[in-house]
């Protein structure tokens, strides 16, 4: 009776709001919860709610089209009858749908505000008879077994589905819960010959049955095959199956594979022979072994190392001049180095690469002339650093009886670079330790030897590797922790600090750009006045590098960028007000002047590994019986240096006016400030006795005057080390007079034109020499005219 209802409502209104489905399909007689949230479903729904709770349900083609248009429906669809609605959420219904009579689109009547449709409606034909129902039977035998393998599917479902009398129903119920393509369910909805269903189906069901068969025979297989303590190889196995079923064996195409990579690797013959011998052992391995993977990644490096491949040399010296000067200002002894070794490449193609060892405070380029180096000759680069490492085994690698064995980061590199002559920086030489593993300074030894390293062995590959071509530049910041068979191997070249001039033309062309870049400024945004660098320079960093300065310089750069997006659209321009009003106070101060205004202080120089330095020793005298007391954690060389010189003045007490009483009845106190800083060496030799001599005769050193040198207990000056940076110290502190060992004269070569002009030198063999030099003329206390 209700079927009658429905029907005679459906035939006097053929027009029906239409609701798109996505990623699902409704059936006839099914009965299913839908959630409806796109704004014309809902309005459609609205409309069905007035008519009797008809609406007409097609799936979508494509589920990801928000809003379809007519065009991208399918033809076919089912009219179904609402039997609940409800809100979800503001914007959402849920809805129990029930699929009442098959129909398809006979004319789109609206698009807005929803969808609408005139339908014309479809039956099923031919659903009864033998063939029909042999079809049937067989459906449901296949869907059983179907359930059976994939035990997916409840015993309850299935029997509910046998006692189904209506093949279309039967086909309905399994086809929407099965797992085929939305495609392939709506051809089986658009057919309305019962007996083309039942077929079409049937070769579904029978082509996933197959698949679910073969699925099972593969896992039965696999899991034969596979014993209680190898489960965890259950997957690989299982795709090992499944390429036995396709007649395919990858594991022999691997291993063809293997020997064409041999073989183009142009190997040396000792070594491809390596590589083929292992070859033949990998193929009598099993693939699930765990020797085989240790065995194939070792075929893997010896296969893409760089045995043959190498970039050509760019070997014009103008051009590599110039890049050098492009992006180093200075540095004039190491630019030269390298174009000696363009030049004599040139003449001779055999060259082998040279090991240059650049040595200098931080911040001076050591690093970055390495990527010049390497851009000058047209070759590749690779950075190691070497501080911190212990273990010898980051340079020669681990044997392959080891777990997880790798070569060392010497091979590494290589590899990496893909070139048998890249330039390879070994930064901070310096700093390798050794502990129980072993001394990695003497795995360097063969690296940087240039009559050994042609035949580099690294403890995995354990054959030789050529690295006579690489060229190699190791950096340091001192020579002494360096191992001296190490440090006879390279070319040391030293970089001293800069000078106040160098510092400015770096800082313009090099330090400035940069910073620019980096804070997203241009020229047009900031300038720096040449005052306001020099004030950055002098009064802001106390370095013998550029790192501080470029630290100094982001930091206005950084303000100015804030200023400009919070609205200051206008060029800045930094004047030394701006640097004072940016970066605050004054953070360096030369305080040589303020220092030295009474007896018994002098300047003395010094070198640290960070470059040269100004040291103040500081004396004074009180009652106690003739002990000289020394502070300021002196090591034990300069120690007995003020030892030496107390015993010279002694010695020579007479000839400056001093009172022999004041050895017995007075105490010396000796000090050199910064007491935190650790000090030791022999060179502040003449500054100690200067020191002594000034506080016993009560005359003032000049404060325009430093000294350097070591003394010996009958008053010889002797020669010292770090000449060029205490230099720089000195100048740096705006001395204008220094005192040096005869001997030291030919250090000053290193030396710029600019710094010899600006200072003057006096070189003496003899402790009487420099204290003819040192005093203020007069010795009132006040600043009389310099000797």
């Amino acid at each position: 009776m209700a079927e009658d209802i429905l029907k005679d409502i459906i035939e006097e209104k053929p027009v029906y709001p239409v609701l798109p489905l996505r990623n699902t399909i409704l059936y006839p007689g099914m009965i299913i919860p839908l959630a409806v949230g796109r704004d014309r479903s809902l309005k459609a729904l609205e409309q069905a709610t007035r008519q009797e709770g008809l609406i007409f349900i097609v799936s979508q083609k494509d589920g990801d089209i928000e809003d379809p248009a007519p065009t991208d429906l399918y033809g076919v669809g089912v009219v179904g009858k609402l039997l609940r609605l409800m809100r979800s959420s503001p914007t959402n219904l849920a809805i129990v749908v029930q699929g009442q009579s098959k129909a398809k689109i006979e004319e789109v009547t609206a698009t807005e505000p929803y969808l609408e449709a005139r339908l014309q409606f479809l039956e099923n034909t031919g659903s009864t008879g033998v063939e029909a129902e042999a079809l049937k039977k067989n459906i449901l035998m296949q869907y059983e077994k179907f359930a059976l393998l994939t035990g997916s599917t409840p015993q309850e479902q299935i029997n509910a589905v046998k006692n189904y009398s209506d093949p279309d129903r039967i086909v309905d119920t399994i086809a929407y819960n099965f797992p085929i393509p939305l495609a392939e369910k709506q051809l089986l909805l658009e057919e309305t010959d019962t007996l083309k269903r039942l077929k079409l189906f049937m070769s579904l069901l029978a082509r996933e049955l197959q698949v679910v068969e073969l699925g099972s025979k593969i896992q039965s297989e696999v899991m034969d095959s596979v014993q209680k303590s190898q489960k965890d190889y259950f997957l690989k196995e299982q795709i090992k199956a499944i390429q036995r079923e396709l007649g395919e064996d990858t594991h022999e195409k691997e291993l063809e594979v293997l020997k064409e990579r041999i073989i183009k690797a142009k190997m040396p013959k000792e070594t491809e022979a390596v590589a083929l011998k292992e070859l033949n052992r990998l193929s009598l391995m099993h693939p699930s072994a765990a020797e085989y993977s240790v065995s194939r990644t070792y075929l893997d490096w010896l296969i893409e190392l760089p045995w043959n491949k190498h970039t050509k040399d760019r070997l014009d010296v103008k051009r590599a001049q110039a890049i050098l000067d492009e992006d180093h200002y200075g540095l004039k002894k190491v630019k030269d180095r390298i174009i000696e070794y363009l030049a004599v490449q040139q003449l001779k193609k055999d060259l082998k690469g040279p090991i240059l060892c650049l040595v200098g405070p931080p911040g001076v380029g050591k690093t970055s002339l390495g990527k010049s180096v390497a851009r000058s000759l047209g070759r590749k680069f690779i950075r190691m650093s070497l501080g911190g490492i212990k273990d010898e085994a980051e340079i020669r690698g681990h044997r392959r009886t080891y777990v997880a064995a790798l070569p060392g980061r010497i091979i590494q590199g290589i590899r990496k670079t893909g070139s048998k002559n890249p330039v390879f920086m070994l930064d901070e030489l310096d700093k390798v330790g050794m502990d129980f593993r072993g001394d990695p300074t003497s795995a360097l030894l063969e690296v940087l030897d240039p009559e050994q390293n042609n035949s580099f062995s690294d403890h995995y590959l354990e054959v030789p590797f050529d690295l006579s071509q690489t060229m190699f530049i190791a950096t340091a910041n001192i020579l002494e922790t360096i191992p001296q068979p190490l440090l006879d191997r390279t070319e040391v070249i030293r970089l001293p600090g800069y000078t106040e001039e160098e510092k400015l033309h770096i800082a313009t062309d090099h330090v400035i750009p940069r910073v620019l870049k980096n804070n997203g400024l241009t020229k047009k945004h900031i300038e720096f006045t040449e005052k306001a660098i020099r004030m950055i320079i002098n009064e802001y960093t106390r370095e013998a590098g550029v790192r501080n300065l470029e630290r100094q310089l982001s930091s206005i750069s950084r303000k100015v960028a804030k200023e400009r997006v919070s609205g200051n659209k206008k060029k800045v321009s930094v004047t030394e007000k701006l640097v004072r009003e940016y970066l605050g106070m004054q953070q360096v101060f030369l305080e040589t002047r303020e220092r030295i205004d009474r007896p018994g202080v002098s300047t003395g120089l010094a070198w640290t590994p960070f470059g040269g330095d100004i040291l103040f020793i500081e004396c004074t005298t009180m009652k106690g019986k003739g002990g000289l007391m020394l502070t300021g954690q002196l090591g034990d060389v300069m120690k007995e240096s003020a030892h030496a010189a107390l015993s010279w003045i002694k010695s020579h007490a007479a000839e400056f006016g001093i009172s022999e009483k004041v050895f017995f009845d007075r105490d010396i106190h000796l000090h050199v400030p910064a007491g935190a800083t650790p000090k030791d060496g022999p060179s502040a030799g003449v500054a100690i006795v200067t020191s002594l001599t000034s506080i016993l005769t009560g005359k003032i050193v000049r404060d325009d005057l430093a000294m350097t040198g070591e003394i010996s207990l009958v008053g010889k000056v002797l020669p010292v080390g770090g000449v060029k940076e205490k230099v720089l110290a000195a100048k740096r502190a705006q001395i204008t007079d220094i005192i040096l060992p005869d001997k030291n004269k030919g250090d000053l070569e290193d030396l710029t034109d600019e710094v010899k002009k600006s200072l003057n030198f006096h070189f003496v063999n003899d402790i009487h020499e420099a204290l003819d030099l040192v005093f203020v003329k007069k010795t009132t206390g006040k600043k009389g005219k310099k000797g």
